[in-house]
């Protein structure tokens, strides 16, 4: 099976960073640093923290109010009320990646994660996906792990390999994979067709969900397979982790033959 040539991350390579102030968290904003995270104080006003508010809607960034105890807590440098954590990488977009997957001649096998917000379930998934030449990774702006130092370790440095695209609304990313001849198949209880009954040599995007809620019912509605991974124990489900090492490399049992 052919590789997907991965983005060179090395400029990429830097712990999470703190911003402190408002003023500072514009203008990193205005200088395409990627925020993981935002943290304004409840209650906070005035012009420049209604600047900050317009300047996040305009790149449909989102953010946590709360209290300047919890504020305080992370740092006790002079935050004014707000603290930005800047992305240790830099996300891509899925529709960038498609076609350079096609004109390379590849065939495009995606991972995408829905609502999976444990760090080093995330750190594993991605590991075991760079592992198996997954040509990118997709998740949600809203209900997704944070990418931080632990994230980045329990990778083993994979998500400095691998593309990881953030966007809003999955299934609206699921309906572009579909417009672009690639397969939607959900990992969930929810059937009762096998995981090994389905045809992976073909463009994939495999979509996981999280332990407790599984994938959502706007992806499970557009799916072009739901699959499940036989159980025969009395536990009955797998770590998400582990999981979704079981489909990909069922995927390149498929794809190696």
């Amino acid at each position: 099976m052919q590789n997907y040539q991965r983005h060179d991350r090395s400029s990429d390579r830097e712990a999470n960073q703190m911003v402190f102030g408002i003023r500072a968290v514009i203008e990193a904003i205005d200088s395409g640093k990627e925020i993981e995270s935002l943290f304004i104080q409840r209650g906070l006003g005035g012009s420049l923290v209604l600047e900050l508010k317009a300047l996040l809607k305009e790149h449909d960034l989102g953010f946590q109010q709360v209290p300047i105890e919890k504020l305080n807590r992370i740092t006790r440098k002079n935050h004014q009320g707000v603290i930005a954590v800047i992305s240790p990488i830099t996300y891509q977009k899925i529709e960038d990646i498609v076609p350079e997957i096609y004109e390379k001649g590849e065939v495009p096998l995606f991972l995408m994660l829905d609502g999976v917000t444990d760090v080093r379930n995330f750190g594993a998934i991605a590991r075991t996906a760079e592992c198996s030449g997954v040509h990118a990774i997709i998740v949600p702006k809203k209900g997704s792990a944070e990418i931080n130092p632990d994230a980045i370790k329990t990778s083993a440095g994979a998500l400095y390999k691998i593309p990881v695209c953030r966007h809003e609304g999955l299934a609206k990313i699921g309906k572009f994979l579909i417009e672009s001849g690639i397969q939607l198949v959900v990992s969930t209880e929810k059937t009762k067709d096998s995981i090994y009954d389905v045809d992976y040599t073909v463009p994939t995007c495999i979509i996981m969900g999280a332990e407790d809620t599984g994938v959502s019912d706007d992806l499970i509605r557009i799916a072009d397979h739901l699959a499940k991974i036989p159980m025969f124990g009395e536990i009955g489900s797998l770590n998400v982790s582990v999981s979704a090492g079981v489909v990909l490399y069922e995927a390149i049992r498929q794809r190696v033959k």
